[in-house]
């Protein structure tokens, strides 16, 4: 009766059999990441991970004479000055260049998030972790950035033999690639590592999630124009960081209005089948076109005005605005808490007195969502060009029941003026 009484998986002396302490142990090794009081093993001691002074040699020459907190306020304030220079430049050279800047910058925020994690738990010395990470970036770029080829250059794909092919059966290409990386995480899983590989393959699939969805909804704004990627700029951001939200609203007014007038801001990215190219060339749209508005009677006599000329697009600037001051800084916050969380200082080393890249773009992944859903929902109607693309690349008899339908809709309407002239 008294055997019957033991514990299950304990000798007759109340002690733990070898077996179950190997099950706890690999309970307490897969489940490090439980508590936060198990931090200081996973950072490999209590302190936070050091961080090397990656302040280029000419700067720490020319400032060696200053004390270091004023020697960090003057590297921060010189890169400073030169990313905003490089904003500029990056501009200048028009929407193609600054998407290539977009997918480096999503590259390189990819990159220091997944090497927080495998610095964390280097110890372990995970099976293929790194390489499975790097192969999901992959395809979920070759997922995303084919889909949109395909949507915005129809006519250069259908041009060619091997993108016909690709974009024909891109989704099922996008699910088989997808699909041998996540077999090849299934062959990959070791024992006593089941909960940690799990947990760092869902470490990769959000990362993917905040990082490349948020840069491929950047590049969708850019095919909108340019000036729909600036709302919530880099700049903005800088300006943002005051607080002043009618300081902020009659600047984004200012902005706006000077970009309305240049088609180098305004109009989509195309292809120009004669040129073989891409243009940045269109008549304005009506929200690109100065229009009269009345101003609200009690207002007349504090501006003086009872109408005033502006662009459309300057009352969707305020919306953009808006978001930017008041909810943008919640994606500042959440890089802040993450941060926190791994007790580290910065993302990442690269621009020295500034941190990571990711420490500088937290804010614009959120800002870019909403631009993108913003535009969706209240700016973006139908595309002519789209449209005819799609009907010219239909079978004959289809085109011809499509122009059948639509001269007897015109002539319904009125707009073909008699039937004899339809």
């Amino acid at each position: 009766m008294s055997e019957a009484r033991l514990r299950p998986g304990r000798g007759p002396g109340g002690a733990r059999e070898p077996q179950d302490k190997e099950s706890e142990s690999e309970n307490r090794l897969d489940g490090e990441t439980a508590s936060d009081s198990e931090s200081k093993s996973e950072f490999g001691g209590s302190s936070p991970v050091p961080t090397s002074d990656d302040t280029p040699e000419v700067l720490n020459r020319a400032l060696s004479n200053l004390s270091s907190r004023w020697k960090n306020w003057w590297v921060r304030g010189i890169l400073t000055l030169a990313m905003i220079t490089f904003f500029f430049i990056i501009i200048y050279l028009g929407p193609m260049v600054l998407m290539t800047i977009v997918m480096c910058v999503q590259i390189k925020c990819f990159h220091e998030i997944i090497t927080i994690g495998y610095n964390v738990y280097h110890s372990y010395d995970l099976p293929w972790f790194r390489t499975l990470s790097w192969y999901f970036l992959l395809c979920v770029n070759y997922f995303f950035y084919g889909e949109t080829v395909t949507d915005y250059f129809f006519t250069l794909v259908q041009r060619e033999e091997p993108l016909r092919i690709l974009s024909r059966y891109h989704r099922f290409i996008s699910f088989a690639l997808y699909l041998t990386g996540f077999c090849m995480f299934v062959l990959s899983l070791v024992k006593k590592h089941y909960r940690l590989q799990f947990y760092m393959f869902g470490w990769t699939h959000v990362t993917l999630l905040i990082v490349v969805t948020q840069s491929h909804l950047i590049i969708h704004n850019l095919f909108e124009g340019m000036i729909c990627c600036l709302q919530g700029s880099p700049l903005e951001e800088a300006l943002r960081k005051t607080r002043v939200l009618l300081f902020l609203s009659s600047l984004s007014l200012e902005l706006s209005y000077v970009m309305s007038g240049y088609r180098c801001f305004t109009c989509p990215v195309e292809f120009n089948n004669d040129t073989n190219s891409f243009t940045v060339d269109c008549e304005p749209s009506e929200l690109f076109q100065l229009q009269e508005y009345n101003v609200p009677v009690g207002l007349h006599s504090v501006l003086g005005w009872k109408t005033v000329r502006m662009y459309p697009f300057q009352i969707h600037s305020i919306a953009l605005s808006t978001f930017a001051s008041l909810i943008g800084p919640f994606g500042g916050f959440f890089a802040s808490g993450f941060k926190r969380a791994f007790k580290i200082k910065d993302f990442a080393n690269t621009i020295p007195g500034h941190g990571g890249i990711m420490d500088r773009f937290d804010c614009q992944y959120l800002m870019a969502t909403f631009v993108n859903v913003y535009i969706a929902s209240f700016i973006r109607g139908p595309n002519p060009s789209k449209l005819l693309q799609q009907f010219l690349a239909l079978r004959p008899e289809q085109q011809l029941h499509i122009f059948n339908t639509l001269r007897a809709h015109l002539a319904e309407r009125g707009a073909l003026g008699s039937p004899e002239e339809a």
